[in-house]
């Protein structure tokens, strides 16, 4: 994955705007829980300041992934749509007292540095976007799953038919 380093306080107290898109198969984390690194992430960072004068850093990312359902076992798209606002701290000591007076949930806080791998940030939350155990809505072909569901053999069936 081509680096894409930035100066994080720099890019947030300057309000700079940073877009792309990025093939799934340059993002070796992500790519791994993908049935196939075929198709692309597109994304957005956008720097700024919170009203308490915190930097923060809004990251947008969306694109279609290949996914293995668990219900099937079969691959299926999955749209990744989703938003987050990063708030940063010079250390991890400012973060835990930025988190004290934001006090909110929503927000992620962590830890900025002036070389910033900015594609690290958005392959994170590509991922964190994905589902814990991905599935279709409706399988396609549930033949597999309908055999398995099928009536169970007791295995005192067997011993009835020897005793025959």
């Amino acid at each position: 994955m081509n680096a894409l380093v930035i100066d994080a306080f720099e890019f947030c107290r300057t309000n700079s705007t940073r877009e792309g898109v990025t093939p799934v198969a340059e993002m070796e984390r992500l790519a791994r829980d993908c049935a196939d690194p075929s198709g692309s992430i597109t994304w957005k960072a956008e720097g700024g300041t919170s009203k308490q004068g915190y930097p923060q850093m809004r990251l947008a990312v969306a694109g279609t992934v290949q996914l293995n359902c668990q219900r099937c076992l079969t691959p299926f798209a999955y749209e990744i749509d989703s938003s987050t606002l990063l708030m940063l701290g010079a250390d991890d000591a400012t973060a835990d007292e930025i988190e004290e007076v934001i006090d909110d949930e929503t927000v992620d806080v962590i830890v900025g540095t002036r070389s910033m791998n900015l594609m690290d940030l958005i392959e994170d939350e590509a991922l964190l976007a994905l589902p814990q155990a991905p599935k279709h809505d409706v399988c396609p072909d549930t033949a597999l799953l309908d055999s398995l569901r099928g009536e169970k053999k007791s295995p005192f069936d067997a011993l009835k038919a020897l005793k025959k």
